[in-house]
């Protein structure tokens, strides 16, 4: 039962009160109201009826000093035009085409509709444009894909329910050593924990992407007898390319591996590595560098899994999945997890044999 539904429960009730005592001002007392509002209701519910009793909607007051309608309109024909503009640069705009309007007054208009943050200008052009049954532009998609996670529950975000479910890998630009060249770091992410991987090459090739995996990722799986189900990447050229001739395309297909990439231009579809190259960079890279004068890859390896180590088994990670846990805790209980629910599968299983 809504407000809406017990008020007028409770008037009825009052009415059917006042009735039974024989006595509108005793019964006006126990109900707590005057005898003039008594005598609206009863004015009301014969007219009416029950429904007649119900709230009545009140208009929003419009105040004397508020924009008028027609400024209004083209505030939000403006914003429509320019969802991502701020309300200065809105108020500029307008200027340009002889509409004089200060900043203010369109901050304004855009806290009665609901409009202040930027996501929900994209949301509310979004929604009239489908209402109109138009087409959004690429870069409108874009901007909509990037905001729409503020409104999207976590845990729906990325589905990841196990250890190995899918793990996201992506090529990382270290910077140019003198002497040594250009380093990239290839990285491996499982969604479900956040656990990292990652090893440094002199290239991108694509043989680089097939050896992180062949030589850290899936062999920490075997151990722990977990199953590598998906990896999802981007479109480069290291992990795209033709089925039966592309090299990691070929060792997917081997170890039974399901492929999954990225929306183009869309480098946030793929946030676990990206959070994680930060991480790496803040932490690890940007210190690294202006403590140690490095002459070889191996001698950064060494430095990048001692980093690895602490950042999987001893940092405290603050992503929605860990809460709080090492990435290392938060896999382990994911198998502990898995096991539960195998030993629940089986159980009934080998009851009914047992039988």
């Amino acid at each position: 039962m809504n407000t809406r539904e017990k008020l007028i429960k409770a008037r009825l009730g009052m009415l059917a009160l006042a009735e039974e005592l024989q006595n509108i001002s005793l019964a006006c007392r126990r109900a707590g109201i005057s005898r003039s509002h008594f005598y609206e209701i009863k004015e009301a519910f014969e007219k009416f009826g029950a429904e007649g009793l119900a709230p009545r909607m009140r208009r929003k007051p419009r105040m004397p000093n508020q924009t008028p309608p027609e400024l209004e309109q083209k505030i939000l024909e403006m914003t429509e035009r320019y969802p991502t503009f701020s309300y200065l640069r809105i108020s500029q705009q307008l200027r340009l085409v002889g509409v004089g309007v200060s900043p203010s007054a369109v901050r304004y208009v855009w806290q009665r509709h609901g409009l202040t943050l930027r996501y929900q200008r994209l949301l509310w052009l979004e929604q009239k444009t489908a209402a109109r049954g138009g087409v959004l532009t690429e870069s409108q998609l874009r901007l909509l894909r990037r905001y729409r996670g503020r409104l999207t529950d976590p845990e729906q975000h990325v589905e990841a329910p196990a250890p190995g479910f899918l793990l996201c890998q992506d090529t990382y630009f270290v910077g140019t050593i003198k002497g040594v060249g250009k380093i990239y770091m290839q990285s491996v992410v499982d969604a479900h924990c956040s656990l990292g991987f990652a090893k440094l090459y002199l290239s991108k090739l694509p043989m680089t992407a097939v050896d992180v995996l062949h030589d850290r990722v899936l062999p920490f799986y075997e151990e722990h007898q977990v199953e590598v189900q998906r990896v999802l990447t981007d479109n480069g050229r290291e992990y795209c390319g033709r089925a039966l001739q592309h090299p990691y395309e070929l060792f997917l297909a081997i170890s039974q591996i399901e492929h999954r990439r990225t929306e183009v231009a869309s480098p946030e579809t793929n946030g676990f590595c990206e959070r994680f190259h930060r991480t790496v960079k803040e932490e690890f890279f940007q210190v690294a560098f202006r403590r140690t004068l490095y002459e070889s890859l191996d001698q950064l390896q060494l430095d990048l899994d001692r980093y690895l180590e602490f950042y999987n088994r001893e940092r405290a990670h603050q992503g929605y999945r860990t809460q709080g846990r090492t990435p290392y805790q938060a896999f382990l209980d994911g198998v502990d997890q898995i096991a539960k629910d195998l030993a629940q599968e089986q159980s009934p299983m080998s009851k009914e044999v047992l039988a």
